[in-house]
């Protein structure tokens, strides 16, 4: 791979990005979330009839191996277009996952599916992980209510039912994204009421209510308190267009206030932000509204507090890419993770490039803006983190290079391409064969 090649795949290594003291300036569109298509893939498995999916982020990594494992389960895929793929069945899908690759936490879903619609299941785990180690028990609960037996067998995680699944009333012990998914799916095909109660409702739970009533399903949200889904016996086809990824959205706005810059996001998706938004208007961005975008112009970081929660709340993704914007801002910014506490391992890469941080109990302490951050060698824990230390590095002198930098492609769409059109100089390196 060349430096001339700028994509982001498996074998990336690691992503070069240097600014130096250039502010970022360009028009960016946004791609379809990967938040939700994962969910929407996951969905296709509960009919034999096409689905349709625009919008679709077909380059992200995830999604790739999302759509090799419906092609285990009997699916056909075709893409068209950078954002349209077509799922046809050409077989029903057997009960048991196969897959030798690198796993990933949709599993779960298409584990409900295939239970919900042939009374029988078997996935791999993400990474091969125990149940007590990933806390998977939410999930196994909920098909357990829903009258299926679950066990382990080794790295798998299998669920059988004697017939149909039986609607029931669902309590959820915390408002969780993957859960209310979870308990939607399966109900969608489950013999008479489920009520879902205590559900997260968030934009990508409201995009798959909107594609599985579109198949046929018939789903009622009552705000934050429950959902209600009437059991049918069968879904239809359908085409649906895929919601704009806020993720992505939020980190370009970053991007832009970070170097004080001047970018347009094209599509950004107000409704589903406007905590973050008020927030991050407080602290510093200029931000203009426009009919179908939003234009970041100019703008300096201040420091934040911030506390994760669910929706409309901050969502627990936002937050490595606040850090990177705290570690921009002259003075102390504090950022409490009430999802997942101590997810703050990426602040020892940023400390790296000269952020200075203190975790004390669940609070993750920055204090930016003294000295400017410099280049250095960092690593990509995870998807965000990778995408909150490219943030750092557009306002480090010098170089940043990104290790394990495929995390950031599992989630973002032509990152390095966007980068590059907003001024970064990027390049990528390959893993050695």
């Amino acid at each position: 791979m060349s430096d001339g090649t700028i994509t982001i795949t498996e074998d990336t290594a690691r992503l070069k990005v240097a600014m130096n003291g250039r502010p970022c300036i360009g028009r960016i569109e946004l791609a379809g979330a990967k938040n939700s298509a994962l969910r929407l893939l996951a969905a296709s498995l509960l009919t034999s009839e096409p689905i349709v999916l625009t919008n679709y982020p077909a380059p992200l990594l995830d999604a790739q191996i999302h759509v090799g494992m419906l092609e285990r389960l009997g699916k056909r895929t075709t893409l068209s277009g950078s954002d349209r793929i077509l799922i046809e069945e050409s077989s029903p899908p057997p009960h048991a996952l196969e897959w030798p690759g690198r796993s990933i936490r949709n599993t779960l879903l298409i584990l409900g599916c295939l239970l919900a619609r042939t009374g029988e299941g078997r996935v791999p785990l993400p990474g091969g992980c125990k149940l007590g180690e990933r806390k998977y028990d939410i999930h196994v609960d909920i098909f357990q209510k829903l009258g299926a037996r679950v066990w382990e067998d080794g790295d798998d995680l299998c669920a059988s039912s004697p017939g149909r699944l039986i609607g029931t009333d669902i309590h959820l012990p915390m408002r969780s994204t993957g859960a209310t998914e979870n308990a939607v799916l399966c109900a969608s095909l489950a013999e008479g009421v489920t009520r879902v109660w205590n559900p997260h409702i968030r934009p990508e739970i409201q995009d798959l209510v909107a594609m599985l009533r579109s198949m046929g399903a018939k789903i009622e949200i009552f705000g934050q308190e429950h959902i209600r889904i009437e059991g049918v016996t069968a879904l239809g086809g359908c085409d649906h267009r895929v919601i704009p990824d806020n993720m992505e959205a939020i980190t370009w706005l970053c991007a832009a206030v970070m170097t004080g810059g001047d970018v347009e996001i094209a599509g950004f998706p107000y409704a589903d932000l406007e905590v973050v938004l008020a927030h991050l208007t407080a602290a510093g961005a200029q931000l203009f509204r426009g009919e179908k975008s939003l234009v970041v112009r100019g703008g300096r970081p201040y420091p934040i507090e911030v506390s994760t929660g669910p929706h409309p709340g901050i969502n627990s993704d936002v937050q490595p890419i606040l850090a990177a914007w705290a570690t921009a801002s002259k003075g102390e910014s504090r950022i409490i993770d009430l999802r997942f506490p101590g997810r703050y391992d990426y602040a020892g890469q940023m400390e790296r490039m000269g952020a200075r941080y203190n975790v004390v109990g669940d609070i993750l302490t920055i204090t930016g803006g003294e000295q400017r951050l410099h280049g250095s060698t960092v690593r990509a824990l995870d998807l965000r983190a990778g995408a909150a230390l490219a943030l750092c590095g557009l306002t480090a002198k010098g170089t940043t290079i990104i290790e394990d930098a495929w995390q950031i492609g599992r989630g973002y769409v032509h990152f390095a391409e966007k980068l590059r059109s907003l001024g970064a100089e990027v390049s990528v390196e390959a893993k050695p064969d």
